[in-house]
């Protein structure tokens, strides 16, 4: 009789006839949906889906106390600062958990692989009393730096590391491969799940971190009243809206942004900064940078030795660069479409005014590729031909496979979302930081909440840091458009996206294009860039470089690095990703003097004296100094 109830809860028809098997046919009927078709347990997810997105019901029409309650309802499951809402993250864990408990074998596996680990991991404490340099049970990803230090190595604190390593590796592998979960709820669960043992790790705690333990103990308990002092601290600049201690070493206008330049167009989204030359003569054609809309302009104009705009200047380009104003509330309204045309065609007819018979070679950096892509386009189906290249760095326009911010967009999270928005009338930079944050949290929250709060030290301030404080809004009508256009339909790939009242094709771009990735890539993944392969019929060069979204495009190019590159022609095929990762060369160095290399063999063979900054006479003079405002605006 056990065998037979054990045999029966894991699910396989008995082979004997009797109750048992008519039980047994009774939920195979229940699970095929009596004839239907259609699995109970799917009927009853999206029944319970149905029912908590009706209960916080949509605000009723014109304006009165009901409407602006059910808005206040819509924007408090807005994600509290991780930008995941709590609906979804309740519907996920309710499927995943109803598909666990569904009579299949998946959960005797997850208990034999616990007592695997749990036995492996006595016995190798049992070793320790034998051998102290016995091989451990399991070792942290090389990515993961915890568990780094010397200390580390010694029990207990080398068990509980131990511990804590085999447990978030079966939790990752029991929020995974359950059969009938929805994948992206099963993904979202698992990087939730990853996020609270994280937060739970030994690494995070004062008496089961050894490095805090030694320094305690060599500072007497210093170390805890320094770091109580730097968390008052940074709780009174948070409440007061100031940057983090040490931002204000990297001011804007001097120790970043400070390449010398004038704004030459202003209209109600962007300044044009045109920067000046640094060499007798230029190649004609002017370089137009394109940043994101969600950042300050100036991470392409850090410090001098990893300032685009300086590298560019000095290989003898004429550089114009868009900086996006901070929306508030009254640009609720701003569309896409708005961004486009105000953003990226403005600058290009304004440039083609002060440069006029110039073609240009247009550069966009995440977002502001996307949208350089799109306008690109459209200038193509429309005969426009003033764009000489056009470069995408580490922008996406196939949203196919967005990578791990992909885990914040469904309807139900966008809903969320657009309730928080539509209550200020933009995304807040809190909200969008969330989200990163989330992603990165070892190293964005709990190493740096280790170092300054525990250990009380402060991390050196960086100018990267100092920039990435100071962040932008996103208006709420363009923000839901972006996710809802991008990830959730990919319309832009699909030919779905208007620019100008007609579909926007990417194949339409016949200028040649220069796309980089990065091969740690959170937020545009390589593989994700890379498709624009199968979707331009352009001469198309790609590099894959190392590092990260921002390490890996804004870096220092005399320091350490490397690069792969290939060019496929007009005619050339569409290889798969991986394909390509074999035959692209392998280069030494930072990608950016290739870049200027690839600009310079698509520009008029012949320099010419540098141009004027502005050009009155054509209405675009000189209105200010580089930065210019917008930059300034919090």
């Amino acid at each position: 009789m056990k065998e037979t109830a054990n045999t029966l809860a894991t699910g396989p028809v008995p082979t004997d006839a009797g109750p048992f098997r008519a039980i047994d046919r009774l939920r195979e009927a229940m699970a095929a949906g009596f004839g239907t078709g259609v699995s109970p347990l799917g009927l009853g997810m999206a029944l319970v889906d149905w029912l908590a997105h009706l209960a916080p019901a949509p605000a009723p029409p014109g304006p009165g106390p009901l409407r602006a309650n059910a808005r206040l309802r819509g924007a408090m499951p807005a994600g509290f600062g991780t930008g995941v809402s709590p609906l979804a993250l309740g519907m996920a864990l309710m499927d995943w958990s109803a598909h666990l408990a569904a009579p299949r074998g998946r959960r005797r596996e997850l208990a034999a692989k616990a007592a695997r680990e749990t036995a492996a991991l006595l016995a190798h404490a049992a070793a320790l009393a034998a051998d102290p340099a016995a091989e451990p049970v399991i070792r942290p990803p090389p990515q993961d730096r915890r568990f780094a230090a010397a200390a580390w190595q010694n029990p207990p604190f080398s068990l509980w590391a131990q511990g804590f390593l085999l447990a978030r590796q079966w939790w990752q592998e029991a929020t995974r491969d359950v059969p009938g979960v929805d994948p992206h709820r099963q993904n979202l669960l698992s990087a939730m799940v990853q996020q609270w043992l994280d937060m739970a790790s030994p690494a995070n705690l004062p008496f089961t971190n050894p490095e805090v333990i030694a320094r305690t103990l060599q500072t007497g308990g210093l170390n805890q009243w320094v770091g109580m002092r730097n968390w008052a601290e940074d709780m009174a600049r948070l409440a007061a809206g100031k940057p983090p201690v040490g931002a204000e070493q990297f001011r804007v206008g001097h120790e970043v942004a400070a390449s010398p330049g004038k704004v030459v167009y202003r209209n109600h989204l962007i300044e044009l900064i045109q920067y000046a030359p640094a060499t007798d003569t230029v190649l004609a054609e002017p370089v137009l940078l394109v940043p994101a809309w969600i950042m300050k302009y100036y991470i392409l104009d850090l410090s001098p030795e990893n300032s685009l705009v300086r590298h560019l200047v000095g290989a003898g380009h004429t550089v114009f660069c868009i900086s996006w104003r901070n929306p508030t509330a009254e640009d609720r309204d701003l569309t896409l479409e708005d961004y486009r045309s105000l953003g990226v065609m403005a600058a290009v007819d304004a440039i083609a005014a002060i440069l006029p018979g110039r073609d240009i070679h247009a550069a966009g950096y995440c977002l502001g590729g996307t949208l350089l892509a799109i306008a690109a386009a459209a200038m193509g189906g429309a005969r426009d031909d003033r764009l000489a290249s056009v470069s995408l760095l580490a922008a996406q326009t196939d949203f196919a496979e967005p990578g791990e911010l992909g885990l914040f967009i469904d309807h139900d999270q966008l809903n969320s979302l657009e309730s928080a928005m539509r209550q200020r009338g933009y995304l807040t930079a809190e909200q969008m930081l969330g989200a990163f944050r989330f992603l990165r949290s070892n190293d964005l929250i709990w190493s740096r909440m280790v170092r300054a709060y525990l250990m009380g030290e402060r991390e050196p301030m960086t100018d990267m840091l100092a920039w990435s404080s100071d962040s932008t809004r996103m208006p709420y009508r363009m923000q839901g458009e972006y996710l809802r256009r991008f990830y959730l339909e990919n319309a832009l790939a699909g030919d779905r996206l208007l620019a100008d009242g007609r579909p926007v094709a990417l194949r339409n771009i016949r200028a040649p294009v220069f796309a980089v990735g990065t091969e740690e890539d959170y937020v545009a993944p390589w593989r994700s860039v890379y498709r624009l392969h199968c979707l331009s019929d352009a001469e198309l060069t790609f590099v894959l470089g190392d590092r990260d979204h921002l390490a890996g495009i804004i870096l220092d190019p005399a320091g350490p690095g490397h690069h792969r590159i290939a060019t496929r022609g007009r005619e050339g095929t569409c290889l798969p990703p991986d394909d390509w990762l074999h035959a692209a060369a392998l280069r030494e160095g930072c990608w950016w003097p290739a870049w200027t290399d690839w600009l310079a063999r698509h520009s008029a063979a012949e320099r010419v004296a540098p141009p004027g900054m502005g050009a009155a006479a054509a209405g675009y003079p000189v209105l200010e100094d580089a930065p210019g405002s917008y930059v300034r605006q919090r």
